[in-house]
């Protein structure tokens, strides 16, 4: 007997409205909701919640985006909020979780701010349905979920499903291997790529320069997808897609749940007409879980972004 489907009132952060209008338009059992965002002179936030009373017994949803740490501390006050209003059920969508490759102590006085951001997340209130859903895609590290408090559940979902219908949709998804830059990735995600052909690249130290080798697999005549969960300034990235190239790839190409891409570092790998070794990257395929970046590369070769509206539109079915 199939069960049936939830009505769900979703509320979002200014920088996930895009993403969050393409939630709503996979069902029209989500509707949106709005938030004043606003802020007192002296910049700390003045937010209102509309037609609170009206979410009195619903199923309530907030899709977040933590960017930066100046809008983590509003976004947390609504997240508190919501389910104080006597929601039937309360469930909060991070794509990206950014403090989750900060989750090693390797010597005394290093900070997990991983740890940090989870604690906060755990101190959300419990609504009349329970504790609350928190579903992250692609996290750094799985047992950061035992970082989390019991007052709330955290759900992993991955992109990677998007990319693999992607690449079956390429004329050559018959000469497709999958490339990780180093073992981390490969854990993270081969079991979800298994069906395809796999390169296992790392880093090995010479003198000061950490260098990039293959470490297994043969990449000569094929398509190679380099696939990891986040990029920041995309430096392992291109040594990769050197050594790849060096060892007879016919092209390159990469994926990344997360286009974190600080300090517009996404610019080195956008094609220019007068340089080559601009257009070393066939494609490049994000997430739209940062909405910045999405912005700033939309219509830019080789990006191409990879919605996660059905997913999270079926994850707030959970």
């Amino acid at each position: 007997m199939e069960r049936s489907k939830k009505k769900v009132l979703l509320f979002y952060c200014v920088e996930a409205e895009d993403l969050a209008r393409k939630v709503a338009a996979q069902s029209n059992l989500i509707q949106l909701q709005s938030i004043n965002w606003r802020n007192f002179a002296d910049g700390f936030p003045n937010l209102f919640i509309k037609n609170a009373h009206d979410i009195r017994g619903q199923h309530v949803a907030f899709l977040g985006s933590f960017s930066s740490p100046s809008v983590i501390f509003e976004q947390l006050s609504v997240i508190y909020a919501l389910p104080m209003l006597f929601c039937a059920s309360f469930s909060v969508v991070l794509p990206f979780f950014p403090t989750g490759s900060f989750e090693r102590i390797e010597e005394e006085g290093d900070v997990a701010t991983a740890f940090t951001l989870a604690r906060m997340l755990s101190n959300t209130p419990i609504s009349r349905g329970g504790p609350t859903s928190l579903v992250i895609y692609d996290i750094h590290a799985l047992q950061e979920r035992f970082y989390f408090g019991d007052s709330i559940l955290p759900v992993f979902e991955s992109g990677i499903p998007l990319l693999k219908e992607r690449l079956q949709q390429l004329p050559e998804s018959d000469k497709i291997v999958v490339a990780f830059p180093d073992d981390g990735a490969w854990k993270r995600f081969h079991k979800l790529l298994d069906h395809f052909p796999m390169v296992i690249c790392n880093k090995v130290r010479e003198g000061d320069k950490r260098i990039v080798r293959i470490k297994e697999g043969n990449p000569a005549g094929c398509h190679v997808v380099i696939v990891d969960d986040l990029v920041q300034s995309g430096g392992t990235l291109i040594e990769c897609q050197k050594v790849l190239a060096a060892q007879g790839a016919a092209k390159v190409s990469a994926y990344v749940t997360h286009g974190v891409f600080p300090k517009k570092s996404w610019e080195r790998f956008v094609h220019k007409n007068d340089n080559v070794s601009g257009k070393a990257f066939a494609h490049f395929w994000i997430s739209d879980s940062c909405p910045l970046t999405v912005e700033a590369i939309t219509g830019k070769a080789p990006f191409e972004v990879l919605s996660l509206a059905r997913s999270i539109s079926d994850a707030l079915q959970i």
